[in-house]
């Protein structure tokens, strides 16, 4: 099974859509392992974004992370990674088709509701960051055989 890091942003939790978008998740038959609410400090989110802090930007990407709680969460699944970043459709929300996250909520490059891994490395590193071994509880859920055909594990 593949793992990713799905953030709901500081916008997702004051708009309250973390459990109506969790759910879009979910409802995929993707397993959720992990999850907790948190707030991102400022060296939180300069090892999260390690590759844009010298941007002329990040300083306002930094605010807007640390400005509020975020849930982070490992979801687990076959392709999770390329499962969920379709799901959660373009960075700017004005780009997104309709039916993803980002395409049904956001109108907002940098307010786009939500975080998804680009890659298995990238995955990998950010577990790494927002989740110690400990936290990570896996099961095998009991609807699986009812998800996919026994070949696809």
């Amino acid at each position: 099974m593949e793992r990713t890091l799905i953030l709901f942003k500081p916008d997702c939790v004051q708009r309250r859509l973390v459990g109506r978008l969790l759910a879009r998740f979910e409802d995929k038959g993707l397993n959720v392992i992990a999850m907790k609410m948190m707030r991102v400090t400022p060296k939180l989110a300069k090892r999260h974004y390690a590759e844009h802090v010298e941007k002329d930007w990040y300083p306002q990407l930094e605010a807007f992370i640390t400005g509020g709680p975020i849930v982070a969460a490992i979801v687990e699944g076959l392709e999770v990674i390329r499962v969920v970043r379709n799901m959660v459709g373009a960075t700017n929300g004005l780009n997104a088709d309709a039916g993803t996250i980002r395409g049904d909520y956001s109108s907002s490059r940098q307010m786009n509701l939500v975080h998804a891994s680009d890659g298995p490395e990238a995955a990998a590193r950010e577990i790494d960051i927002f989740f110690k071994e400990q936290e990570i509880c896996e099961y095998e859920p009991t609807i699986r055989p009812w998800l996919r055909a026994v070949d696809e594990n």
